[in-house]
């Protein structure tokens, strides 16, 4: 028999791509109205919303159904994208105890759905997919606030037909990212099909079924995960550090085990050592308001988790976002102040000497910035922090364009950094809040500076060529001889030296013409009158010879090595050509 009182709020993370409609789902669950009131009605920093189990009984339909409840509720974390994730640490891994991703069913999936996705396959947490904008369909009549399985009935015969259709694209596509999915209400195993849930956030449609899937899943698959004393020391993850007016530097915390008190010592993880200071006072947002916009905060004695609360108390200015929180006796405050230094400590991102430097502003959004690019790309330096002077400074040292480049997530850059930007122009900086556009962004610079050294490469390297003397072409015998030509593979250019089948040098290209005029080179197909200095038709050439631009036994590397997969075909064929003939007489020619 599983006792209510020992078990705590469930902790639920909201995901999904931007604009798909995260926090208007929230808004119709608690009430409120957050988006009207905010930029872009996108969510800009990650927030919490408790609802309590009465508030769920009364959406589902039913106040009765409190009883058959065992979970006091849930905590709901309003994150802006899928990065915040990571930022909600415990020690080992994700704080979060579900999640739901927000998908809107006439976009389908995104890059932060994908990202979202693979966040959550990564930290095995269980979750649902709520497919959103139903509303949006041709031929949708609006239930208001009716549960999925009533407002479905209601509909037309080919309205039902397209929500459906649109709904096995999402079972499609998650299949393809490795997971059996179902409509919530066709699933008989949740731990092995991930239930998917129609709604409107708009009209409410579909809402008490979201509940009712969370709170099955919360009691059927948590309770040992939710099991807590309620009387044990406090502990929790810093979820933004600010400013207040009148308070000064604040944390807003979500509690996820046991009791905070006004009074309490408590240690908190930063940059250098953990930060010691007791509690001053402990502020709640009033019951279904989200903590990020209250302006004035009830003052509480206690708070007990799951929950989310801001901290007043001195000495927090080096608190940082992703850090640890913890309760301390004075019988247990080294072993807790250990315990917490050892949870940063345990932020390891694997650095090298060579690679670029990445900066964010949590602890955890620094984890998952890393987890992305370490796949492909070298890290030098990982911080937590805007980017300063030294960043920039040691940026420009790195003579590898690809690495002198400092990654920014939602970070700013300090004005004596920007002043130096504009003396050194090495370096570059990548800022944005999203971490697929950094990625994005990465990539599309290393492919530019790519094709720029390519370019430089082609632009002076000597590159293979084949061409043949046509016969009664011969216009000049020597000093230079002139005669007509077919390249007949790569590329001819002046001031190149040329060699027949044998090997041997036989002269330089002075000049080429087309039509009368002079030209630089001349490619595969075309016929140029050529002037060949140092040669005499009879003696070294004669019509109908085939001979090959000599390529310089280091240019031949680069061809060979670096660049052999950006020539063109004819160009391969004859590199390879001038390759057998180098090395006939020297097996290790241009290796």
């Amino acid at each position: 028999m599983i006792d209510k009182k020992n078990l705590r709020t469930p902790i639920v993370c909201v995901m999904g791509h931007v604009d798909h409609g995260k926090t208007t789902l929230l808004d119709k669950i608690r009430g409120t109205t957050i988006v009207s009131g905010e930029a872009g009605a996108i969510t800009q920093h990650i927030g919490a919303t408790e609802v309590k189990i009465g508030v769920i009984a009364e959406k589902l339909g039913d106040p009765k159904l409190i009883d058959h409840f065992l979970v006091p509720g849930l905590l709901f974390i309003d994150t802006p994208g899928h990065h915040a994730f990571t930022t909600l640490r415990s020690r080992g891994g994700a704080l979060a105890d579900l999640a739901i991703v927000v998908v809107d069913i006439n976009e389908g999936f995104k890059p932060q759905t994908y990202e979202s996705l693979q966040i959550l396959k990564r930290f095995k947490t269980p979750f649902v997919i709520v497919a959103n904008k139903i509303d949006r369909i041709r031929g949708w009549i609006s239930q208001k606030d009716l549960s999925f399985a009533i407002t479905f009935k209601k509909q037309l015969a080919d309205v039902q037909f397209r929500l459906e259709t649109k709904l096995y694209e999402l079972v499609g596509e998650l299949y393809n990212q490795g997971f059996a999915a179902e409509r919530y209400d066709r699933v008989t195993n949740f731990q092995k099909t991930l239930g998917i849930v129609p709604v409107s956030a708009i009209t409410g449609e579909g809402i008490p079924d979201v509940l009712m899937v969370l709170i099955g899943l919360a009691q059927k698959f948590l309770e040992a995960d939710l099991q807590y004393s309620s009387k044990s020391p406090g502990v929790g993850t810093v979820l933004e550090v600010k400013e207040e007016k009148g308070l000064g530097t604040t944390l807003d915390i979500i509690l996820y085990d046991g009791m905070l008190k006004k009074g309490d010592t408590i240690i908190i993880g930063s940059l250098g050592e953990p930060i010691n200071t007791k509690i001053r006072a402990l502020l709640k947002p009033r019951e279904l308001s989200e903590i990020r916009y209250e302006s004035k905060f009830q003052q509480v004695n206690k708070v007990i988790a799951a929950a989310g609360v801001k901290i007043s108390a001195p000495y927090l200015e080096g608190a940082i976002a992703g850090a640890p929180i913890r309760v301390a006796t004075e019988e247990t405050l080294e072993e807790i102040v250990a315990q917490v230094k050892s949870e940063i400590d345990e932020v390891r991102i694997d650095t090298g000497s060579a690679g670029i430097m990445i900066k964010a502003d949590t602890i955890g959004s620094l984890e998952a910035l890393a987890h992305e690019f370490q796949n492909n790309v070298p890290i030098r330096k990982a911080e937590v922090g805007d980017i300063s002077h030294r960043d920039v400074v040691g940026a420009s040292t790195v003579e590898d364009p690809l690495y002198s480049v400092i990654i920014g997530f939602n970070v700013k850059i300090h004005s004596d950094a920007r002043d130096f930007l504009q003396e050194s122009s090495n370096v570059k900086i990548f800022i944005n809040d999203v971490i697929y556009r950094l990625i994005e962004d990465y990539q599309k610079y290393v492919k530019e500076q790519q094709e720029m050294s390519e370019k430089k490469i082609f632009e002076t390297i000597i590159r293979p060529g084949k061409f043949k003397i046509l016969p009664g072409c011969v216009f000049r015998q020597s000093k230079p001889a002139v005669v007509g030509v077919r390249v007949l593979g790569g590329v001819v250019r002046t001031n190149v030296d040329i060699i027949l089948e044998n090997g041997s040098v036989v002269g330089k290209i002075k000049g080429l013409q087309a039509e009368g005029e002079n030209i630089p080179s001349a490619r595969v197909g075309k016929e140029v009158a050529m002037a060949i200095d140092g040669a005499t038709v009879g003696r070294q050439i004669k019509e109908e010879d085939v001979l090959y631009i000599n390529v310089p036994e280091r240019h031949a590397k680069v061809l060979e090595q670096e660049i052999y997969e950006s020539l063109s075909t004819d160009e391969k064929e004859t590199l390879d050509i001038l390759l057998v003939l180098k090395r006939k007489d020297n097996p290790f020619w241009a290796k």
